[in-house]
């Protein structure tokens, strides 16, 4: 493959998912193939990525991932739908203070305090009201550690604005990732200091594509969310895509092949080609602009 002469960050990568050790839904299709999408991320311009974090386990396995490689980093923290599990352990607070001490260990790998956030889509998992009171409780971590914060934001704009500004003092700067809200959130949110990101849940409707039309360039990074929030042919956005990639199903891999349906960071390309198509901007100089953007939240600490 020919290395992209662009360069990316993936802000957002679930590398840690069980789909990359071949299994789905507990069942083995194929060999473990996360080296092959390892590669693939490189040779797409890929420069670093950036392991998603969204318990105190998976924050473990996520920096277990991250120290096997120069380019991989990642995110610590417990995701709204699974904060529960502050209660559920038998000291809330140590289960903090193991979250914390995660990063302290490992300042180098460690690049920001997430996932956290609200997800009042998915109640279901985790009640509002725990939810609220984990999610305040991870805020100040971003200061104690000189840390962004990687946000989880769906169907909660009003609370989860209101405790990010109530909360100002406590957090240094961050993004919130896999936006898919309104012009009006964005714009408050950047008045926070925050990032907005975008990925495929982005770009799905000709609405989502009005809004990150309007975001300025500069508050803009961008993910992939992988294996999650792959860019459709029945979403608005595909028709600015040019690069595609040749996939097959789970059950017919071979080694070197993507799986249909499994998004992998190399697609992270999609994701810049629609927005560059829909602010009519000059690729190489939007991607530049992107991957400074990153950098300077991410990796000037």
């Amino acid at each position: 493959m020919q290395r992209n002469a662009m360069k990316f960050i993936d802000i957002g990568a679930n590398l840690t998912d069980s789909m990359y050790k071949g299994l789905y839904h507990g069942s083995k299709k194929h060999d473990s193939d996360l080296s092959d999408v390892l590669l693939r991320s490189w040779d797409s311009g890929l420069e670093k990525l950036i392991i998603t974090g969204g318990s105190l386990e998976e924050s473990h396995e996520a920096l277990q991932l991250a120290q096997t490689s120069s380019n991989l980093y990642c995110t610590v923290g417990c995701h709204p739908t699974r904060c529960d599990e502050f209660e559920k352990s038998s000291d809330p607070d140590k289960y903090l203070k193991d979250l914390t001490d995660l990063v302290t260990e490992n300042k180098e790998k460690v690049v920001a305090i997430g996932e956290c956030g609200l997800d009042y889509d998915r109640l279901h998992f985790c009640k509002k009201e725990v939810q609220l009171k984990y999610f305040e409780k991870q805020l100040p971590l971003s200061k104690i550690h000189n840390k962004p914060l990687f946000l989880h934001c769906r169907n909660c704009f009003d609370d989860f604005y209101k405790i990010l500004n109530d909360n100002r003092d406590k957090f240094t700067t961050g993004v919130v990732h896999s936006f898919d809200g309104p012009l009006s959130y964005a714009n408050k949110f950047i008045e926070l200091g925050l990032y907005i990101g975008i990925n495929g849940c982005s770009l799905k409707t000709e609405e989502n594509l009005s809004v990150v039309k309007e975001i300025p360039s500069d508050k803009i990074m961008i993910e992939t969310d992988c294996p999650w929030c792959e860019i459709k042919p029945t979403h608005a956005g595909y028709k600015y895509i040019s690069t595609k990639f040749p996939s097959v199903k789970k059950e017919k891999w071979s080694k070197g092949s993507m799986i249909k349906g499994r998004n992998e960071p190399c697609t992270i390309v999609q994701v810049l080609e629609i927005i560059a198509g829909l602010k009519e901007e000059n690729i190489n100089k939007l991607s530049e602009q992107i991957f400074k953007n990153t950098v300077n939240v991410f990796f000037t600490a």
